[in-house]
């Protein structure tokens, strides 16, 4: 290369001194600092799923149809596809059926989700209760270590 820059000439002319260098980390005393993210809420595996649009209820039959058609085709892709374009060709009397199932399964979930709410709505007072009640135990349970502790010394 006559006359030629390197490429490490060109990127150090090319870095300014108060530039970060790329590749370093802070200290873990910085990092640490910052407050941590705080994520979703659990989610409760007691509470019920919400139940299938019309289009699921038509694609759970679907499937097995589509299965039994084509039974060497392993694309789950394909078998979407296809069954959105079969949904998009249905008239509205053919679908009727599957939004009936839908608005069955619909009603069905509000009823089991308004008794797990109301389940809810009492199951946090008697938790409150049984924590205090706890802490209780515990608080008698070591004053009562402290108490037998110090009668053993006043008898020896």
């Amino acid at each position: 290369m006559k006359g030629g820059r390197s490429k490490a000439e060109v990127v150090k002319s090319s870095r300014k001194s108060d530039d970060k260098v790329a590749g370093k980390r802070k200290p873990a005393t910085e990092r640490a600092s910052k407050p941590a993210k705080k994520g979703k809420p659990e989610k409760d595996p007691n509470k019920p799923k919400r139940p299938a649009s019309a289009f699921f209820v038509f694609m759970e039959e679907f499937r097995k149809t589509f299965k039994e058609k084509h039974p060497n085709n392993k694309s789950v892709a394909a078998v979407g596809k296809a069954g959105g374009d079969k949904w998009k060709s249905l008239s509205e009397a053919e679908k009727a059926p599957y939004v009936a199932k839908a608005g069955k399964r619909k009603t069905e979930y509000e009823k089991n989700l308004a008794a797990y709410n109301k389940k809810q709505k009492e199951e946090p007072k008697e938790e409150e209760e049984e924590e205090e009640s706890d802490r209780s135990k515990s608080e008698v349970n070591d004053e009562e270590d402290d108490d037998e502790s110090g009668e053993e010394d006043d008898d020896e």
